[in-house]
C-alpha cells in the first residue's frame, strides 16, 4: 500500500466465546408480523467461491477519537454507522423493539423482523461461558454485552439480510446473525452511534459467519491512515503478500487478537517487559495498566 496507509492488522481469525448473561425479551416482539417474507430469502443467489468484503472507515484518532463503518442491513435495506470492534464477537444494533433505553444515534433505530435465534442455536451458545448458557425461553436467544468503558448492551438475537458488495463484482444479502439492543447504557467513551461490529475471534462475530457460509476466508485487516479514515477488509484476495509484515498470533491467547508478550522500550531503554499485547480496533488509544 502507499506510504500514507498504516497496515495494522491482518490476522486469521480463530474461534473464542465471551462471557455473557441472559436478558428478557418477552412478548414485546413475539408475535410480531414480518418485514421480510420467507419467500424473498429464495431469490438470494449466493455465491460460494470465496471472496472479500472492503468497507470504507470513516473517522480518526484526533479530533473524534472515533472509527465506523456503514453497513445495509434489512429488507428494504438502510444505512447504519457501527464501531468496528475487534475486542469483542458480537455485532448490534440499537433496536427499535421497542426501545426501553437507547442513546442518541445517527440514523432511526433499527426495526427487527420476526426470525429469532433460537436459544439451542450454536451461535447463542458461543455467547455465554461453558456451564452459563441457560435456556428459560428456548424459543430466543438472550444477550448481554460489557464493555471495558462501563458501557452495555441488553437484548435478543436476530438474523436479517446485510447487504454486500463483494470485490468479485457480486452483490449479495447473506442473513447474518446480530443483536436487537433495546437497552443500551453508554460508556465513558460514548459517542453517538448505531450500533457495534464485532469482529472478534468467536462464532458469532460477522467474519465467522460469512466464513461459515463459503462467502469469505476467516481472515479480517484494517488499514487506517494518518490523515483519517481507512479500510476494513474482511477475506484475502486482495494483497500482495510479499508486502505485509507479519506476526504469528499464538493459539495461547484464544479471547483476543494478540502476538503474544512485548516489551515497551523509553528512550532506547526496556520501561517494561512480558506486556501482554491486544489488537482492539474499539479502543482510540494505547492504554497501560498502571
Amino acid at each position: 500500500m502507499a506510504g500514507k496507509w498504516l497496515l495494522l492488522m491482518l490476522v486469521l481469525v480463530m474461534g473464542w466465546s465471551v462471557t455473557l448473561t441472559s436478558a428478557s425479551f418477552g412478548d414485546r416482539y413475539r408475535g410480531r408480523k414480518a418485514f421480510l417474507p420467507v419467500e424473498a430469502t429464495s431469490s438470494l443467489a449466493i455465491s460460494r467461491a470465496p471472496s472479500s468484503v472492503v468497507l470504507p472507515v470513516h473517522g480518526n484518532v484526533y479530533p473524534i477519537g472515533s472509527y465506523n463503518v456503514t453497513l445495509n442491513i434489512g429488507q428494504p435495506p438502510k444505512p447504519y454507522f457501527l464501531d468496528p470492534d475487534t475486542g469483542s464477537d458480537l455485532t448490534w444494533l440499537q433496536c427499535d423493539a421497542p426501545c426501553v433505553r437507547c442513546t442518541e444515534a445517527p440514523h432511526p433505530y433499527y426495526r427487527p423482523n420476526n426470525d429469532l435465534v433460537v436459544c439451542r442455536d450454536p451461535l447463542c451458545a458461543s455467547l455465554h461461558a461453558p456451564g452459563a448458557h441457560k435456556c428459560d425461553n428456548p424459543e430466543q436467544c438472550d444477550y448481554e454485552v460489557e464493555y471495558a468503558d462501563g458501557g452495555s448492551s441488553l437484548g435478543v438475537l436476530v438474523r436479517d439480510a446485510f447487504h454486500l458488495n463483494f470485490t468479485n463484482g457480486i452483490q449479495q444479502a447473506p442473513h447474518l446473525a446480530l443483536g436487537c439492543g433495546y437497552d443500551q447504557l453508554p460508556g465513558s467513551s460514548y459517542h453517538p452511534i448505531d450500533g457495534v461490529l464485532g469482529l472478534g475471534k468467536g462464532k458469532s462475530s460477522i467474519v465467522s459467519q460469512l466464513a461459515s457460509q463459503g462467502l469469505v476466508r476467516n481472515v479480517v485487516g484494517h488499514c487506517l491512515s494518518s490523515r483519517g479514515g481507512g479500510f476494513f477488509i474482511f477475506g484475502d484476495d486482495l494483497y500482495d503478500y510479499s508486502r505485509v509484515v507479519w506476526s504469528p498470533m499464538p493459539p495461547d491467547y484464544s479471547k483476543h487478537y494478540s502476538p503474544g508478550s512485548a516489551e515497551l522500550i523509553f528512550d532506547g531503554k526496556t520501561g517494561m517487559r512480558n506486556l501482554h499485547l491486544v489488537f482492539d480496533s474499539g479502543s482510540s488509544y494505547t492504554c497501560l495498566n498502571s
